[in-house]
């Protein structure tokens, strides 16, 4: 079924299909990107993988792992305090490179082909579906999995749209208010209440990064 959460991660990974198909991906491809240790090309197809790690994700048999909410899988993640030279680091620079090995104008339909599917493949998954992760040992609700992507769609659609010098796609509440929920969620986790509720209204206290990662 199509609920809010499909709906808003659908929303978004279309707008990434988008920037991915701007021309300026293909005439930058090769140049540094915002990110450190990342191209252009090696940033697009990291961006691309929030969209092509749903069906794959999809097709991992169900393993049994420990079902947990979703701000607990941030908690047991490795990955939000890796330094840049850490293997898991170094592991998602390699995906993205390998994901966007065939080129931009490939890697560009390739992500728009997957997200006209998954249209009927998001509104066919029940709503209970739970999902292994194949890279850590206990699963997500689909739905919380979904959020994990709609959060990384943006944030990494920013990343790539200052990478190559156009405007920040403007996405709909619908999908800016589950991210930022989430975002202020792990800031909280990692810097405090104070801090946050600092840097939103009090610009003399403020701490200098509420970054959540």
């Amino acid at each position: 079924m199509l609920n809010a959460t499909r709906t808003a991660y659908l929303t978004a990974a279309e707008s990434a299909a988008a920037l991915l198909a701007d021309p300026a991906v293909t005439t930058t491809w090769e140049q540094p990107s915002a990110l450190a240790e990342f191209k252009v090309g090696g940033l697009a197809g990291h961006l691309a993988y929030q969209v092509l790690s749903v069906p794959s994700t999809l097709a991992i048999a169900p393993d049994g792992g420990e079902l947990i909410p979703l701000l607990e899988h941030y908690a047991r993640g490795t990955w939000l305090d890796a330094e840049i030279d850490d293997e898991v680091m170094v592991g998602i620079r390699e995906t993205g490179y390998r994901i966007a090995a065939e080129g931009p104008e490939a890697l560009a339909r390739t992500v728009a082909d997957t997200v006209a599917a998954l249209h009927g493949t998001l509104a066919d998954e029940a709503a209970d579906r739970v999902v292994a992760l194949g890279r850590a040992p206990w699963s997500l609700t689909f739905d919380d999995f979904l959020t994990t992507r709609t959060m990384e769609l943006a944030v990494h659609s920013d990343d790539l749209a200052v990478s190559i010098g156009v405007d920040t796609p403007k996405l709909p509440a619908e999908v800016t208010e589950p991210v930022l929920d989430l975002l202020a969620r792990l800031s909280v986790k990692r810097h405090g209440p104070v801090a946050l509720m600092r840097a939103f209204s009090r610009a003399e206290r403020a701490p200098r990064s509420v970054a959540a990662f």
